[in-house]
């Protein structure tokens, strides 16, 4: 998993929480926590951070994985605000994601392995959003998702069609 995930958790984790908690959180899972964005580090470092999240917040990893993703979508934005600049809205920015952003990541990182998206408008204008990945972290794309409502001054309903904490996930995401 690319570095700036860790840092966009790492700031929502210090937004949400303060400083000390990352670094309590980093040696409870036993890391050191030096994460470059450009890096690449091993997937079960953050399956670590989340377990000793779960153990000292007493939340549940899924509530704690969205919350966190949503909190980190502003780090990601403010990272990189070429992404969020050209979208007209969350539909448009979520549809950029597989389009735009992910094939970038992917000529500057061609080792990395970001999720894959596919999108389909339903007739009641909801988005129907398909996440593909072998990490099986569809929570923390809900979470993205609505931090991404949040940043464009919206609000995302996000209702699981199918294949909740698999490989495959299918959402109904209505925007207003």
């Amino acid at each position: 998993m690319k570095g700036i995930i860790f840092n966009a958790v790492e700031a929502a984790v210090i937004e949400l929480f303060s400083a000390d908690t990352w670094d309590d959180l980093l040696e409870a899972a036993g890391l050191e926590g030096d994460y470059t964005s450009i890096g690449t580090y091993e997937d079960d470092d953050l399956l670590k951070l989340v377990g000793a999240a779960v153990e000292a917040t007493g939340t549940d990893a899924d509530t704690l994985i969205r919350t966190l993703g949503a909190s980190a979508f502003s780090h990601l934005a403010e990272r990189h605000p070429e992404f969020v600049e050209t979208a007209t809205g969350t539909r448009s920015f979520l549809r950029s994601v597989d389009e735009i952003i992910h094939p970038e990541v992917m000529k500057l990182h061609p080792d990395s392995t970001p999720p894959r998206f596919s999108y389909e408008d339903l007739e009641d204008g909801t988005l129907r959003m398909t996440y593909n990945s072998h990490r099986k972290l569809g929570v923390l794309a809900e979470g993205l998702i609505v931090g991404a409502a949040q940043w464009f001054g919206e609000t995302a309903s996000i209702a699981i069609v199918a294949g909740a904490g698999s490989t495959s996930t299918v959402y109904d995401i209505a925007i207003s």
